[in-house]
Parts: C-alpha cells; structure tokens; sequence
C-alpha cells in the first residue's frame, strides 16, 4: 500500500492569533525546524526526519483553526485521475498554481461534505534540515524540543461524515481502519491511506470545518514522557495525557498551542494492511476506546475544537 496514488498526509494549514508565539511553540517545544516565511505572512515548519519542503503552515488569522489538509500522490498524472474521479462523485474542483506555496507544485482542491478543504499535489521540492541518503546519521541537526519526527494525521470535526467515508473509500482509495458506532448512527471514523492506522480521522459534529487535533509522531513512550516534562516546565496547557488509546493503540498526550487549537504526540500504534477488517467500537466502550487508561472521557476533548 501507499506506493500508488495518495501516498500520505503532506501539509496541514493551520491558523494561528499570533504569529511570534505559534512560531515558538511549534519549534522550540513540539521541535519543528523553520523552512522560510512566505511573502504573505505564512510561515512554513517541517520536522526533522521529513524530506519535503514543509508539513506545517501557519496563518495569521483572528480565529484558530484549519484551513486545509493536503495529501500528496506518487505521480503528477494522479491529479487528473482523480479530478475526474472527484468530479463525478459530485465534487466541484479547482486549481492551484504551482508556487503559491514555496516548494510546492500544482495543486487540486475540492471541499467534502464535512466542510474540510481538501487538496492533492503531486510534486514538492526538498529543504533542509532532510534525512541524509549516503551512510545516513539517524538525525542530522540536533534534535530539539519534543523531537517531533513527521506531521503524523489529523482529526476532523463536522457533519455528515458517513459521507466522507463513502468518498475517502471509493474516490481516493483510501480504507477505515476503525469507527465507532451509537445508536444515533456513525460517532467516528479513522481513515488510512497506507500502512498507518490512520492518517486521518473524523468526528461527527454539527459545525462544519472544525480542527479537534493536529498530530506529531515521536519516537516512542519514554518520548511522550519527555515531552510532558516540556509541557510542565513552560506551563503549556494539557487536555489529557500521557496516556494510551485503545483505538489505533498509539501512545499520546493532548495539548494547546497559544492560539488554542490542539496538538498531539504520538508514537506507536498498529500496523495496517488492506486486507484487514474494520475494528469496530460501540457506545458501551468509547471511554475505553479513546482513552485505554482512563476508560473514561472528559469533557473538553470532547467539546472544544478551533
């Protein structure tokens, strides 16, 4: 899986209140590398062991949130696969010149039923700091902060998500590897494109276009640790954590960037593979489901999203 069509998450773009403070959030303590400022404003992040030219965007905007998630594909002649495909489902779709983010070449987007902009590329030059190729080194700047490895996934609030799993499966190939079930119908979806458990995920909500978290992956649990020793010493607020969930089983904590939207570290979960079946949860185990540990829910993750 994930060496034909949609490969991977690539970028997300978030919108941030202040622009000094996010820039040092989500380099000095989540341990993102700066890749350059856009003439606009925007800022573009990565994390040390991605080769492409960057993975996180910050817009300065007067409310948190998401603007758009974009995976990239293997090949440029996947954008026209696709659009066809996009299109028929019943999608309009645009285009997004080459440039219009440094490094990042022509784009499609289309909006899903959730509200979300979603976007393809195929093509993204590299910057550094990258991965060494010859007699590669494990790291090749020191690494800092919370040690964040990748832009891992995202998890998505807004209505009508039976309709995302019906375009994210038939449309962009796309598989769900967990979900959960009430009597009111589907609570939430985890969507992969690859091996992962998931790459992306979402939650049925009544607001359109919602962010409920972006997440990091580090390397492994005594990392999560380390990085709730980061979040204590600069009094960064906590959701929950550390703690395990049992969907996906990945090892997390949850917390607040300055401008309120949430983030997440995470690191192990299972590996997937196509010929899998769906794992399925029910409204008698969702506390379990989410937080393996607890087996209990709070109130804020649950509710607030930007």
């Amino acid at each position: 899986m994930a060496h034909t069509g949609v490969l991977r998450p690539g970028f997300i773009q978030l919108r941030v209140l202040d622009m000094q403070s996010a820039v040092e959030h989500y380099i000095k303590r989540i341990g993102l590398n700066r890749v350059t400022e856009g003439t606009d404003g925007r800022m573009y992040l990565k994390a040390a062991d991605e080769f492409d030219h960057h993975s996180i965007v910050l817009r300065k905007a007067d409310a948190p949130g998401v603007d758009l998630m974009a995976f990239k594909v293997l090949e440029d002649s996947d954008l026209d696969s696709f659009e066809k495909r996009i299109v028929e489902y019943g999608y309009p779709v645009d285009h997004v010149a080459a440039g219009e983010q440094p490094g990042i070449g022509r784009r499609i987007g289309f909006t899903i039923a959730s509200g979300h902009r979603i976007e393809l590329y195929a093509h993204a030059e590299q910057s550094e700091p990258k991965p060494l190729t010859h007699n590669p080194n494990i790291w090749v700047s020191e690494p800092h902060g919370m040690q964040a490895n990748r832009f891992d996934h995202a998890l998505l609030y807004g209505p009508k998500i039976e309709e995302n799993l019906d375009f994210f499966t038939k449309v962009l190939d796309f598989r769900c590897a967990e979900r959960v079930d009430t009597p009111g119908g589907l609570l939430a979806i985890w969507l992969t494109c690859g091996m992962k458990a998931h790459d992306i995920a979402f939650v049925n909500h009544a607001e359109p276009n919602k962010l409920h978290h972006v997440s990091f992956e580090l390397e492994n649990w005594d990392s999560i640790g380390h990085a709730a020793d980061i979040l204590t010493h600069f009094d960064i607020s906590i959701d929950i954590g550390p703690t395990r969930h049992g969907i996906t089983r990945g090892q997390t904590i949850y917390f607040f960037d300055p401008s309120g939207n949430r983030d997440e570290v995470f690191a192990g979960g299972y590996t997937y593979y196509p010929d899998n079946p769906t794992r399925t949860w029910d409204e008698t185990q969702i506390g379990k489901g989410i937080f393996y540990y607890e087996r209990v829910l709070n109130e804020a993750f649950l509710s607030v999203v930007t």
